[in-house]
C-alpha cells in the first residue's frame, strides 16, 4: 500500500512537471504535423482534381458513345461494392469524418491513426472521385487529425496531450483542403476542440500555417474561388443582406433536418444492408451526369461556373433542388466524404438566386449580383455548422477579399441567430449524437491510475466567473492546480477569486477525462441558462 501511494504521487509529479516543459514542444511537433499532413492533403486533393477531370470526360465521352454507358455502371458498382467493404472493417471512416475527431476528443471514440490514413484516403478518393455530392473538406480533417495522432503515438504523448496534436492535426487538415490556414485554426478552436486554450492556438497555429504553406507551394497563393472586380454592396443595401442572413438561417435550419432524416431513411431500409447503401447515390449519379452533370462532385467547379456564367432562375432552382437533394441522398449513405463544399455550393445557389431575383424585381444594378453568392456561402455555412467566426475567415480566405468582412459578418451574425432561434443544433454535434448512439468505435477503459492535465477556459457568465474556489463544486477524482491569469500563475487556495479570462488547470486520471470534460460543461451550461 506504501508502495503504490509513493508511486501514485511519482506519476503525479511527473505529470505536473512534463506538462509544463509540453508546451514550448508543441509548436515543434506542431510544424512537423503541418509539413506531413500538408503533403498528405495536397497529394489527397491533386488525386481528387484528376478523378473529377476523369469522370467529366467518361461523361462527355457517354454523350457521344452511348455503349459506353455499360462499362461506367460496372465501374462504379466495383467502386460501390468496395466502398462498402472499406466502410464495414473501418466504420470510423464513414462519412465526413468531421464527427469523429470531435468523439476521439471526447474520449468516446477510438481511433486508429494508420487504418484511418490508408482507408480514408482511398475511400474518398473513389467515392468523391465517381461524382458523388460530397466534399474534399471532411476527409482532409479527418487525415490531419490521424496525422496529428500518428505523431502522438510516435512520440509517446499522454492521451490528453496527444489530443492537442491531434487538433492540431484537424486544423492543418483544413487550412490544406482550402488553402485557408487561419480558417483551419479558428475551425480547431471554434468546432472541433470547442477551447481558446493557448495550448491548442499555439499547436493549431503553427501546423495550419506550415499546411497552408505546403498546399500553397503546390497550388499557388491564388484563392480557392476568384471572383474578380466585383462592385461592392453599398450601405443603402445592408437590409437586403439582413433579408438574406433570414434566408439562409431557415434553409440552412432546413438542410440539417433533412439531413438527419436522409440518414434515417437508409437506417430503416432494413433490406438495404449498410456497406450497399452507396450503390444508390452512385447509380442516381449516372442519371444526372447524362441530364445535370454540374451537380456531380463538391461543387468547387460549380461555384466557377457561378461566377463565370450568367444562368437564368429557371436553371439555377433545377440546379439548386438537385444539388440539394444529391448531396442529402449521397450523405446519408454513409460514404467517406464531407458536406463543406457541396453545402458552399449550396450556399452559392441561393445567393445566385437571391441576387437575380433582387435584379428582377427590386431594380438593383446587376453588378451587385455576384456579391450576394459570397454573402450567402457565408451565411448558409454558419446557420449549419453553427460556427461564424470560422465561417466568415473561411469565405474571406477562400475568396481573397477583406471588402466583404462586414457585410459577410452581418450576414454570418443574423444566420447565426435566426438558426438558434429555430432551435437547429449545429450538424456536426448532431451528427456525433447519432454516432454515439450507433455504438461505433467506443473507447476502451483507460488504465486508472495515468495522471494527466486539463486546462479550461474560464469564460464571461461563466459560472465559475467570480466565485471563490472553496464555493466551486469541483469535478470528483480532480484536483486544482494552477490559474493562469494573464502572464501571472497563481497557486490557488481556498479564497482565490477566479475571474473571467483565467485558465484553471485541473488533475485528473485518463479514465476520468471524459466525466471531468462533461462535468464542467454541465456546471457552465447550466449558469449560463440562468
Amino acid at each position: 500500500m506504501i508502495y503504490f501511494d509513493f508511486m501514485n504521487r511519482n506519476n503525479t509529479l511527473h505529470t505536473l512537471t512534463h506538462w509544463y516543459s509540453f508546451r514550448m514542444q508543441l509548436i515543434v511537433q506542431g510544424i512537423g504535423i503541418g509539413l506531413v499532413a500538408g503533403l498528405l492533403i495536397v497529394l489527397y486533393r491533386f488525386a481528387l482534381e484528376k478523378a473529377g477531370h476523369f469522370v467529366v470526360f467518361v461523361y462527355t465521352r457517354i454523350h457521344a458513345d452511348h455503349v459506353l454507358l455499360v462499362p461506367w455502371i460496372l465501374v462504379l458498382l466495383v467502386a460501390g461494392l468496395a466502398i462498402g467493404k472499406m466502410v464495414k472493417k473501418n466504420p470510423m471512416i464513414s462519412g465526413s469524418g468531421i464527427p469523429q475527431v470531435e468523439g476521439f476528443l471526447l474520449g468516446k471514440l477510438e481511433m486508429n491513426w494508420w487504418r484511418v490514413i490508408l482507408w480514408k484516403f482511398l475511400g474518398g478518393l473513389l467515392s468523391i472521385g465517381s461524382g458523388l455530392s460530397l466534399g474534399r473538406e471532411g476527409p482532409s480533417v479527418q487525415l490531419g487529425a490521424a496525422v496529428g495522432q500518428g505523431f502522438s503515438t510516435v512520440f509517446k504523448r499522454k492521451k490528453v496531450e496527444g489530443k492537442y496534436l491531434v487538433t492540431g492535426g484537424a486544423s492543418a487538415g483544413l487550412a490544406a483542403a482550402f488553402n485557408a490556414p487561419l480558417a483551419g485554426v479558428m475551425f480547431a478552436l471554434e468546432e472541433v476542440h470547442k477551447n481558446f486554450s493557448p495550448m491548442v492556438l499555439i499547436t493549431a497555429l503553427s501546423s495550419a500555417l506550415t499546411a497552408g504553406f505546403v498546399s500553397s507551394l503546390f497550388f499557388g497563393l491564388k484563392p480557392v474561388f476568384n471572383f474578380g472586380n466585383i462592385v461592392f454592396l453599398p450601405l443603402k443595401y445592408y437590409f437586403f443582406i439582413l433579408l438574406l442572413g433570414i434566408v439562409t438561417g431557415v434553409l440552412g435550419m432546413i438542410f440539417n433536418t433533412f439531413l438527419l432524416k436522409f440518414q434515417k431513411w437508409y437506417s430503416d431500409r432494413k433490406w438495404l444492408p449498410g456497406q450497399y447503401r452507396i450503390l444508390l447515390p452512385l447509380f442516381v449519379s449516372v442519371f444526372l451526369g447524362l441530364a445535370l452533370p454540374q451537380v456531380l462532385g463538391g461543387g468547387h467547379e460549380l461555384i466557377n461556373e457561378l461566377i463565370t456564367h450568367n444562368f437564368s432562375i429557371t436553371f439555377l432552382l433545377a440546379l439548386f433542388l438537385l444539388k440539394l437533394f444529391f448531396t442529402l441522398l449521397c450523405y446519408g449513405s454513409g460514404a467517406p466524404g464531407g458536406i463543406f463544399l457541396p453545402l458552399l455550393a449550396i450556399g452559392a445557389l441561393i445567393g445566385n438566386l437571391y441576387g437575380l431575383t433582387l435584379v428582377q424585381f427590386f431594380n438593383i444594378d446587376s453588378d451587385y449580383a455576384k456579391n450576394f453568392i459570397i454573402l450567402a456561402m457565408a451565411g448558409y455555412f454558419t446557420a449549419i455548422v453553427r460556427a461564424p467566426i470560422t465561417g466568415i475567415i473561411l469565405i474571406t480566405e477562400m475568396t481573397g477579399s477583406f471588402s466583404h468582412l462586414l457585410s459577410v459578418s452581418l450576414v454570418c451574425i443574423v444566420s447565426y441567430v435566426v438558426a438558434d432561434f429555430l432551435s437547429s443544433k449545429p450538424i456536426y454535434e448532431s451528427l456525433l449524437n447519432r454516432l454515439l448512439s450507433g455504438h461505433v468505435g467506443i473507447c476502451n477503459p483507460e488504465h486508472k491510475n495515468h495522471k494527466t492535465v486539463l486546462e479550461f477556459a474560464v469564460c464571461q457568465g461563466s459560472c465559475l466567473d467570480g466565485k471563490q474556489v472553496r464555493e466551486i463544486c469541483w469535478p470528483a477524482s480532480s484536483l486544482l492546480v494552477s490559474v493562469t491569469r494573464g502572464k501571472t500563475e497563481l497557486i490557488p487556495h481556498g479564497d482565490t477569486c477566479i475571474l473571467a479570462g483565467d485558465y484553471v488547470v485541473l488533475l485528473t486520471n485518463e479514465s476520468e477525462v471524459s466525466t471531468v470534460n462533461s462535468e464542467l460543461l454541465r456546471m457552465i451550461k447550466s449558469c449560463e441558462d440562468h
